[in-house]
């Protein structure tokens, strides 16, 4: 997705050789107009796969998830990261492990939300480890739901997240993958392809 590859350019910035600052335009402020691009391409992506929700977690999968789930007609649902004083005591849980923020958390999703027979579709803002899609994963299967793929606003190609999760056999998309953020420049998998 060229506008995304764009907007990491011009509007991210390399941290470190793992860690990609992307608060301007989808962790922290919000470019709606990219965000319902974003929503558009996953729902291409995923068109054959009769999706019934999609399924994220909190909070930074929100935005580009509701796109997604708004341009396929779904209900978006989000796994919480702390139980509300309001919830259920019957939910679904997973623990996930953030890099990120070098913390774990147990993710909640009410039974109300997810059944049996659900056509779960799983976005996540990043995919680097894994974790965070494969505890959504045991959510749904939890659930007696199908996940019918994983998508990823950005990949850290460099990380083993694909791998996890195509060796458990699920779809995965991408709409950038980075190759590399050595040195502090951005460098996607199509152009280490492309250059070669």
């Amino acid at each position: 997705m060229d506008v995304l590859h764009e907007a990491i350019r011009e509007r991210g910035s390399v941290v470190s050789d793992h860690i990609l600052k992307v608060d301007n335009f989808l962790n922290h402020q919000v470019d709606t107009q990219l965000m319902t691009m974003i929503g558009k391409e996953f729902a291409k992506r995923f068109q054959g796969q009769s999706v019934t929700k999609v399924l994220t977690l909190e909070s930074s999968g929100i935005a580009p998830s509701f796109m997604a789930a708004n341009t396929l007609n779904v209900p978006l649902v989000f796994a919480r990261k702390k139980k509300a004083l309001t919830g259920s005591e019957d939910v679904y849980t997973s623990r996930v492990y953030s890099y990120t923020k070098q913390e774990l958390n147990q993710v909640i999703v009410s039974k109300e939300y997810l059944a049996e027979g659900d056509r779960v579709l799983i976005i996540d803002d990043f995919l680097a480890h894994g974790n965070a899609a494969l505890g959504l994963t045991e959510v749904v299967e939890e659930a007696g739901a199908t996940v019918v793929g994983v998508g990823a606003v950005i990949e850290k190609a460099f990380q083993e997240g694909r791998m996890q999760l195509e060796m458990e056999g699920y779809q995965v998309e991408s709409l950038a993958r980075i190759e590399s953020l050595s040195n502090g420049e951005v460098t996607f998998v199509d152009e280490v392809v492309t250059n070669k």
